[in-house]
């Protein structure tokens, strides 16, 4: 629910904009944010923000079964999109070589991990946990550009980052352990957006999500045969609401992907960075007002001191953005 190839680009997923060379980009006219882009945009984020409501709703399935039963009509779902589309035939492109299937295993890895660590976060009342790996992940995203790409931070990322970390040092203490659900979430989704912008595929979004889960399809056939084995494959046995309840999950699976794909071509990535921040906002609204998690006063201040870090990252993402944009014009200018 990010930007190096992700630090330079905060809002935006992995299939939305063009591979990251490491050096900075030629500045071209930034898009108009039209408001139809604007609408889409927030509307992906908002279902992003909402899942966890309807995750709840499919209890008693346990988060392995969540995620095997997404993994599986997931792809039926993006199939027949893909059909409808008349895009079927990307998906042999998308897995056309080894190095495509590679990076496609390394990106469905880290994906299917973090599906399963937001499944346990709503099935074992962690929810605030899944907000605050969302709020991090931008923060993520920088590390990994310095972990991977050499990148040299700003003073103003610098400081971000230190914030988060004393953030993530108070949430420990407050909590008694590491908010590892958090910070798997934070890493895995950077990592996977990682993977996608260092081994783009030049295809539709949804081609690269099916390509995807037909990679996870053997962990989908081990999870359903491991949970009917050991009787806890609910999804056929609860009733047709349950049924549907569980098949909905590859509708919102795809859905939010491909709107926010349409909105992504006509919104700035300013634009893009900050309506990010739509979904862990509304899963912390929904984890403390719906599902009723506790917020004692230590881990408001660890919330307090990652939202000080991501408005420091934000103003300092603006700050250089501006700069650059004069000194393009500037040089520009000269040449002509």
């Amino acid at each position: 629910m990010s930007p190096s190839p992700a630090s330079r680009r905060p809002g935006v997923p992995p299939d939305a904009a063009a591979p990251d060379t490491g050096a900075l980009p030629a500045v071209s006219p930034a898009p108009a944010n039209d408001p139809r882009g604007l609408a889409l945009g927030f509307t992906a984020y908002f279902l992003w923000g909402l899942l966890p409501l309807y995750m709840a709703r499919l209890a008693p399935a346990g988060a392995v079964e969540i995620v095997v039963v997404r993994v599986g009509f997931a792809l039926v779902f993006c199939l027949v999109l893909l059909a409808l589309m008349r895009r079927l035939r990307e998906l042999r492109t998308s897995l056309a070589t080894p190095a495509r299937w590679g990076a496609t295993a390394l990106a469905a890895g880290f994906i299917g991990t973090n599906w399963l660590l937001y499944a346990v976060s709503v099935t074992t009342g962690n929810v605030l946990q899944a907000s605050l790996g969302y709020f991090m992940n931008p923060l993520v995203n920088v590390l990994l550009g310095v972990l991977f790409l050499g990148e040299r931070l700003r003073r103003g990322q610098w400081a971000a980052v230190g914030i988060a970390v004393a953030a993530v040092v108070v949430m420990s203490v407050a909590m008694g352990q590491v908010p590892w659900i958090a910070l798997g979430l934070a890493f895995s989704f950077g990592l996977y957006g990682f993977v996608k912008k260092r081994f783009p595929t030049p295809v539709h979004a949804v081609t690269t999500m099916t390509a995807e889960t037909v990679v996870l399809l053997p962990a989908f056939a081990v999870g359903m045969v491991w949970l009917g084995q050991a009787g806890l494959l609910t999804t056929f046995t609860e009733g047709p609401a349950h049924f549907w309840l569980m098949a909905g999950l590859g509708v919102l699976t795809a859905v939010p992907l491909i709107l926010f794909s349409a909105a992504a071509k006509s919104l700035t990535l300013t634009t893009l960075g900050m309506l990010q921040y739509t979904a862990p906002i509304l899963q912390f609204i929904v984890a403390v007002t719906v599902l009723g998690e506790q917020m004692p006063v230590a881990r408001w201040a660890g919330f307090g001191l990652i939202w000080v870090s991501l408005l420091v990252f934000t103003l300092d993402q603006v700050r250089a953005s501006r700069l650059h944009r004069r000194a393009a014009r500037a040089g520009h200018g000269a040449r002509a």
